[in-house]
């Protein structure tokens, strides 16, 4: 019996040591103090996310709403052809993509201000709210498909806005994860340097391809194609409501920071009552207490 239960208890304690790193590799992940592998990690999980987006997004209204060349291009086109409606929806596209970038831009530089662990959590979370929002705005704007593709494009541009400034500004503009020609162009440069021949007798012209840049391009790449794939068959499968296992993603990012940004300032908040009791302010001239 006592073994029965020393066992019940060593279980328990594996459970909640194993819980608890989890949730520690979530917070180093979206955590203030940056590394380059905790800045490759969120990447990754990002560039699934965004081409779960991407996929899904086209999908449901037929356009892809992380491809702001093709969107500025479009515009031009439409300008060019006298479409001056389809023209304004190509602009209001790309400003839902700038707005959103903007957005991260002053959600970060406020919590850097305030000196907050979740200056990135903060995002992360705003953008967990805003695939949320998505889904349930396209689960009842399915019977309205004049206000559907609008509303829609407005809203995944944004996101998609949104989420590439977060990680541009958390790794230094190195990683992108909502489109892949940057990072495309750069796994073939350092392909050719891979298979490029050197000379014996030139020693000093010898090129050597950065393998840690193109295992990094690589994993972000195919992080985005797995992506988009689970979205493309997770809309097609559930619907709208796919979006909730990937806001519940992007929560889960965002949790760790933002809590511990809350037990501190309880705590400061707490310690300060506690000094106010022990040593409170003496009474002022209207103080009824005063004789």
């Amino acid at each position: 019996m006592r073994q029965s239960v020393l066992h019940r208890l060593a279980k328990m304690c594996g459970v909640v040591r194993r819980n608890t790193q989890m949730l520690g590799y979530f917070y180093r992940i979206s955590a203030v103090r940056r590394t380059a592998e905790a800045d490759l990690r969120l990447g990754i999980m990002l560039a699934f996310i965004g081409g779960a987006v991407n996929a899904g997004g086209f999908l449901a209204i037929g356009q892809y709403t992380s491809h702001v060349t093709g969107i500025v291009s479009a515009l031009a086109d439409h300008l060019a052809l006298g479409e001056f409606a389809a023209a304004l929806a190509a602009a209001a596209a790309w400003i839902a993509f700038v707005s959103g970038a903007a957005t991260t831009a002053v959600l970060i530089n406020l919590a850097r201000r305030r000196r907050l662990r979740s200056r990135y959590a903060l995002s992360l979370l705003f953008e967990a709210a805003l695939l949320l929002l998505f889904g349930v705005a396209g689960t009842y704007l399915t019977a309205m498909p004049d206000l559907l593709a609008p509303v829609t494009v407005l809203l995944l541009c944004f996101i998609m806005g949104l989420q590439n400034a977060i990680v541009t500004k958390v790794s230094g503009a190195v990683i992108r994860t909502t489109h892949l020609t940057g990072m495309t162009t750069d796994l073939g440069i350092e392909l050719g340097k891979l298979v490029y021949v050197n000379r014996r007798n030139l020693p000093q012209l010898a090129v050597r391809a950065n393998r840690d840049k193109l295992g990094m391009h690589a994993r972000l790449i195919g992080a985005f194609l797995a992506g988009a794939l689970t979205g493309a068959l997770g809309f097609k499968t559930v619907g709208y409501g796919a979006t909730i296992f990937l806001s519940a993603a992007l929560a889960l990012l965002s949790v760790g920071p933002i809590w511990m940004d809350i037990a501190l300032r309880w705590k400061i908040r707490s310690r300060r009552n506690r000094r106010a009791r022990m040593h409170p302010a003496s009474a002022g001239p209207f103080d009824k207490n005063r004789p």
